[in-house]
């Protein structure tokens, strides 16, 4: 199964993809789609341009997101948040459920610590994912969304086995 991870971000959005078999995971692809532009509606038109190539390019089978954080300049959520938007509407076009976590579950599954800094996820994702040539910090944020996503993917299938055994 191949599992996308979508780091959203107006100026920059970054992604990365994993195939996971049962418990192996393997880096496919990753990077960080830059909008250009000098509205915001052809800043986003760029990035859906950009995440509808990667969806095409690499077909994957699973999408995960970051969840937007409220921070002190609602202008600037507001922003993130239709980025998000558009995170969320190239995986749903595909017909793929889009899993969602919060950036300190994202953090605690890949690294083990809820408030791990951005340095830590890198080196935890690279960890995870040997040889991966990582494209910057928001396609690291954007694998460990990744392998967040194919953990929790991974235990549901797992719980659902076990919930068929015992009932048989």
């Amino acid at each position: 199964m191949r599992v996308i991870g979508i780091d959203p971000g107006l100026r920059k959005m970054g992604w990365g993809i994993v195939q996971t078999d049962g418990v192996r995971l393997r880096h496919i692809a990753n990077g960080t789609l830059t909008s250009k532009g000098d509205t915001l509606a052809i800043r986003l038109l760029t990035l859906f341009d950009g995440l509808r190539e990667i969806f095409a390019e690499h077909t994957p089978d699973a999408a995960a997101v970051e969840q937007t954080f409220v921070n002190k300049d609602g202008a600037g959520t507001l922003k993130l948040g239709q980025a998000r938007g558009i995170a969320m509407l190239v995986p749903a076009q595909a017909g793929l459920l889009v899993g969602e976590y919060a950036p300190n579950t994202v953090k605690k599954t890949v690294v083990g610590v809820g408030h791990a800094d951005k340095r830590q996820v890198e080196h935890m994702v690279q960890m995870q994912l040997p040889g991966a040539q990582i494209n910057g910090p928001d396609a690291a944020d954007a694998l460990g969304i990744a392998l967040c996503h194919a953990f929790h993917l991974r235990s549901a299938r797992t719980l659902d086995m076990a919930l068929k055994q015992a009932s048989a």
